[in-house]
């Protein structure tokens, strides 16, 4: 752990994936990068508050002072918002377990560490979406 200097955890939910970077403490910032620039959390998730409380959950149930310990770099791909803030979050624990494995046995209770497999299912050739078929008809 002393040569790295930061923890890495890439994780996926839906169709977005969100790479973490969790470096020590320098300027207590967790910042999204996009084409445009960088900012922060709290301005990705500009009207929806309940999804940075879903992303810093892990550091919630780890006490008040853990998320004051790091700093983060987060690039996120694909899909929505929920998908995406769902995926940082697993990405933090995910780092977080990589930190210390005494962090595995707070988070793992919380459901924390799990995948959620859901994707979409993909549209079938003869269909009109993936399950809804075409009208029938008698003639």
């Amino acid at each position: 752990m002393a040569d790295k200097k930061y923890l890495y955890a890439v994780w996926r939910r839906k169709r977005s994936t969100a790479v973490v970077k969790l470096y020590p403490k320098w300027s207590g910032s967790f910042s999204i990068k996009k084409w445009t620039g960088s900012v922060t959390l709290q301005e990705y998730f500009w009207w929806h508050t309940y999804m940075v409380e879903d992303c810093f959950f892990p550091f919630t149930v780890l006490g008040d002072k853990a998320q004051s310990m790091y700093d983060a770099e987060i690039t996120v791909r694909w899909w929505w918002l929920m998908g995406q803030a769902e995926a940082i979050r697993l990405a933090f624990a995910r780092a977080l377990v990589e930190q210390s494995e005494a962090n595995r046995l707070t988070l793992k209770p919380h459901g924390l560490l799990k995948r959620d497999p859901r994707v979409k299912e993909r549209k079938k050739p003869w269909l009109k979406k993936a399950r809804k078929s075409p009208e029938w008809s008698k003639r």
